[in-house]
């Protein structure tokens, strides 16, 4: 599994730790910054890892700011991406099952280091069910395609 991670100055921290995570479950991660506290602004790193997404390079992308809502309003401006502001592990679960979600975006003013590994690691963890749920995903696909996306 490839994953691709970026934060904003306020996500810093919590990305560092969720590198380590990944690192752990022995995914192979591109940490695409930022290295410093300085500010940044998120949109520029929401770019980078939605187009390696969309473009299949990477299985998944994680995001991260201070609230998650920046980062996942951006994401989902990507043709193709699927981004999911999650703050529980049912929520993980959920949109990894039912929307297929290849963006997960996590607040760090929201959730603490172990709630963030564990919402992580359901993300990761769940398959998507297909069956009835492909169809809702191909109404979003004509979605972007009729928006210009």
């Amino acid at each position: 599994m490839k994953v691709i991670i970026a934060s904003d100055h306020a996500g810093l921290e919590l990305r560092r730790e969720l590198v380590n995570v990944l690192k752990e479950l022995r995914a192979e991660v591109d940490d695409v910054g930022p290295t410093t506290n300085a500010s940044v602004d998120y949109p520029d790193f929401a770019k980078q890892v939605c187009r390696a997404v969309a473009a299949g390079d990477y299985t998944f992308g994680v995001l991260v700011c201070g609230t998650g809502i920046g980062m996942s309003i951006t994401a989902n401006k990507y043709r193709g991406i699927r981004a999911a502001l999650c703050t529980s592990e049912f929520e993980a679960r959920m949109t990894r099952a039912h929307n297929d979600a290849n963006v997960l975006c996590l607040g760090q003013r929201v959730v603490g280091g172990g709630l963030a590994r564990s919402i992580l690691e359901a993300f990761l963890s769940t398959p998507f069910e297909g069956g009835r749920h492909q169809k809702r995903l191909d109404k979003i696909r004509e979605a972007e395609s009729e928006n210009g996306r």
